[in-house]
């Protein structure tokens, strides 16, 4: 079969048909199905051959030369371009995917520490990192994350802390050891809906508050208890809110009177250069708290330090997140340690902080005339649309140019209308397609608001 009788199978693909078109181009290249310099079906025989409408193929077509998968040629069709095996098809495949992820500083210096923290490894301890790990992790992996919540402010005991496989599978665990079908949990009027999976699972009931405040928790806690409040404590995503120390003080003091648990996501708190104190220092017997690696080193370390408010709720936790996912993975985890023990930890989250400050900075540069909402040394923005703007159809015209953006609907606790959107300045992209994908949206801000469907 020679490539211009390529037929991708995008049947079972999720969202979009045209993204799942520039989606199978780039997986195609990946998988080596697809070569530099080969011709693509013409759209109207790809349309046919799909059972789909050429206005898709085409977006399909146009979503993957923006993303430098392919090149046009007139009359002669559509080529896969010299530079898709170099990478193009890989970074394609990534912004499909609507998660928060951090840049990649240029020169980077992660790769190069994976590799040698695994030959070290390897050299060294490795063969017992090769074995199923005890329930909630090694036990060099669980002080370690001691150390680090301590630098923090968060004084903790090796014994009250776990290492789960990732912040999700970590919020399973508390879940499933506090919470019951019925509770009444507090939270923003958006969040992570990694959690708000978890709730409707399990039949829990959030209460959206006007704020996190202590204020608001204890109107909240008097119309009808609340069993816990799960909070994003620092650059809230979506709305990159920060809680201020003496509301976090505030928070805490209110949690431990009530007797409320505090489920605290700190996902991006040791970010900043200067970290606040958590929450759960405020409230150490009621307080779930947990440090992931994905928001702060990379998505590719399914790691996450989680502390339990004592001894024996982390013997409930391991338990519960044993049945989930066992362990999390042992040689990421001992990376971690690792990189703990021998400072490179500093050196590598001082480079996405630097990186996510410089994004910051570009966007200020090209969006001068958009109010937004940020964290100067965060990768997302907050952006809020005026009246006429539909977020659903601006964020699909972004991703055009290959920039994430996510509708507020996604994130909505409740029945809130928002109209907004979560702009991610990270991930796969570099700073040139980044560039290019602001200037787009200034573009669409700066055009009259009423907008239509480009489907035809």
């Amino acid at each position: 079969m020679g490539a211009d009788s390529w037929v991708p199978d995008i049947a079972a693909a999720a969202g979009p048909k045209y993204k799942a078109v520039a989606s199978a181009i780039a997986a195609a290249v990946t998988g080596g199905t697809l070569r530099q310099g080969d011709r693509l079906p013409p759209q109207r025989d790809l349309a046919a051959r799909l059972g789909i409408d050429l206005t898709t193929v085409t977006k399909g077509y146009d979503l993957a030369r923006q993303r430098g998968l392919i090149v046009a040629r007139g009359r002669a069709g559509s080529f896969i371009a010299p530079a898709a095996q170099d990478g193009a098809a890989a970074t394609a495949a990534q912004t499909d995917v609507a998660m928060n992820s951090p840049p990649l500083a240029e020169n980077s210096r992660l790769p190069q520490a994976i590799a040698e923290g695994l030959a070290l490894l390897a050299r060294g301890e490795g063969l017992a990192r090769l074995h199923y790990q005890r329930p909630g992790g090694a036990a060099a992996d669980r002080a370690a994350g001691a150390q680090l919540l301590a630098r923090m402010g968060l004084a903790s005991d090796a014994g009250q802390m776990l290492v789960a496989a990732g912040g999700q599978n970590a919020l399973h665990a508390i879940a499933a050891t506090i919470l019951r079908p019925g509770d009444r949990v507090a939270c923003g009027r958006h969040l992570y809906p990694g959690f708000r999976a978890i709730a409707q699972r399990m039949g829990v009931a959030l209460v959206p508050l006007r704020a996190i405040t202590a204020a608001d928790l204890i109107d909240a806690h008097d119309r009808a208890p609340l069993r816990a409040l799960y909070v994003v404590p620092t650059n809230d995503s979506p709305t990159t809110l920060t809680i201020a120390a003496d509301e976090r003080a505030a928070i805490g003091a209110w949690a431990q009177r009530a007797g409320v648990s505090i489920i605290e996501d700190d996902a991006y708190g040791l970010l900043p250069a200067k970290p606040l104190p958590p929450i759960t220092s405020f409230a150490p017997t009621m307080g779930w708290y947990v440090a992931s690696m994905s928001k702060i080193l990379s998505p590719a370390l399914r790691v996450a330090f989680v502390r339990a408010p004592g001894a024996s709720e982390a013997v409930d936790l391991a338990a519960a997140q044993h049945e989930s996912a066992v362990m999390a993975p042992p040689l990421n985890a001992a990376l971690v340690s690792l990189w703990l023990s021998d400072g490179r930890f500093d050196t590598l989250a001082a480079e996405v902080r630097g990186e996510a400050a410089w994004r910051q900075r570009l966007a200020q540069s090209l969006l001068v005339e958009t109010d937004y909402a940020a964290h100067p040394e965060a990768f997302h923005l907050w952006l809020p649309l005026a009246e006429g703007r539909n977020p659903e159809i601006l964020a699909s015209s972004l991703s055009l140019d290959g920039l994430s953006a996510v509708p507020a609907e996604r994130f909505a606790a409740g029945a809130v209308h928002d109209r907004a959107l979560r702009i991610s300045l990270g991930g796969a992209i570099d700073r040139a397609g980044l560039a290019r994908g602001l200037r787009a949206l200034d573009r669409h801000l700066r055009s009259p608001a009423t907008q239509a469907s480009p489907l035809i």
